[in-house]
């Protein structure tokens, strides 16, 4: 595998990530990657995320490795992981960049992570920091699609002997008995989720707490779950509920949780915020509702019939503009009021 180092594109704690594309003509790998390196040194966590990465290949929402190279770069050895390309940035890049999310986006990105995370499951592996950061949007655009990176943390599945090990992660995203016990298992990808969600609905952080000791405190103690946004749908609020019932062996699996109708597609125009849509500009009033046809609702079939035809807020602006015999006088002031 030859390829030409492109500019950097990311930083981890030991790991620069950077853009890359093939020096030779080779079907097997696409015009431009983006290449994981660390020094030699420091490179365990990245061949042990290769490691998994291969045993995960095939999964259209877990994002792809191409394999792996060492390099010598200003007189150092270098580890390099060749990965997919995602040019639309991660999630919590495009959140606080852009804000938040369309809730058909929510439902979409929602979807595929819970395919991956099936997928992961079921070969066996936990990811152990599913958050924002780790989702990537392959492109830009209405319908991009996203993939779950980052594996440097996964482990395996303990299976019934249920060994515990180092508590592993992002606090804000760890469920309760990651905390008391330091148990990571497929339901705590389950919570880690919930949070996501919840944050890419918000746009704001699961839990509030600028402390770390505290936080564990309040997820790990008590029966406190993160705040459910009030407005969204009830199919929403109990998506979220699934995601976070404090018992692991309670919460939803991935597997049942695509079957929910929050992100199923049979029932995706169910799922709607309850609270109405904001105009994008002063002049797009087609989605209110008018306080004559709030009225109108309320009344009986009979009632409605004697009722003159209601106008439209848009309606009404287009009479102002145009100058007939049926709209204002405009060249008549004397009836005009100052306002400001």
């Amino acid at each position: 595998m030859e390829w030409v180092r492109g500019k950097t594109i990311g930083h981890g704690s030991f790991a620069t990530i950077s853009l890359a594309q093939p020096t030779t003509h080779n079907s097997s790998l696409p015009p431009l990657m983006a290449i994981k390196s660390c020094g030699v040194s420091h490179s365990a966590s990245l061949i042990y995320e290769k490691h998994i990465l291969t045993e995960l290949t095939n999964c259209p929402e877990i994002i792809h490795c191409f394999g792996d190279c060492f390099t010598v770069e200003n007189g150092i050895k270098i580890y390099n992981i060749a990965l997919e390309y995602a040019s639309g940035g991660d999630l919590f890049y495009n959140l606080k960049n852009f804000g938040n999310f369309l809730l058909s986006e929510v439902r979409r990105y929602t979807n595929s992570i819970l395919k991956g995370l099936q997928f992961i499951h079921r070969n066996g592996f936990v990811h152990c920091d599913i958050k924002l950061q780790n989702i990537l949007l392959l492109s830009e655009g209405d319908n991009a699609d996203v993939k779950i990176a980052d594996f440097g943390l996964a482990k395996k599945v303990a299976g019934e002997s249920k060994s515990k090990y180092e508590i592993r992660g992002t606090p804000m995203y760890m469920a309760p008995e990651t905390v008391v016990s330091g148990e990571q298992e497929p339901p705590s990808d389950i919570w880690a989720l919930g949070c996501l969600v919840a944050e890419m609905i918000t746009g704001n952080p699961a839990w509030f707490c600028s402390d770390i000791g505290a936080l564990l405190f309040k997820i790990g103690v008590g029966t406190e779950i993160p705040e459910i946004p009030g407005d969204l749908s009830s199919a929403g609020k109990d998506f979220l509920g699934k995601c976070f019932l404090k018992d692991p062996r309670e919460r939803w699996t991935a597997e049942m949780l695509l079957n929910h109708p929050f992100v199923s597609k049979e029932e995706a125009e169910d799922c709607i915020f309850s609270r109405s849509i904001s105009p994008r500009d002063p002049f797009d009033f087609t989605v209110w509702e008018s306080a004559e046809l709030l009225e109108m609702a309320q009344l009986p079939l009979p009632e409605l019939s004697n009722l003159s035809p209601v106008i439209l807020p848009a309606a009404r602006l287009r009479r102002l503009a145009v100058d007939d015999a049926d709209g204002p006088n405009w060249s008549d002031s004397s009836r005009w009021v100052r306002v400001r």
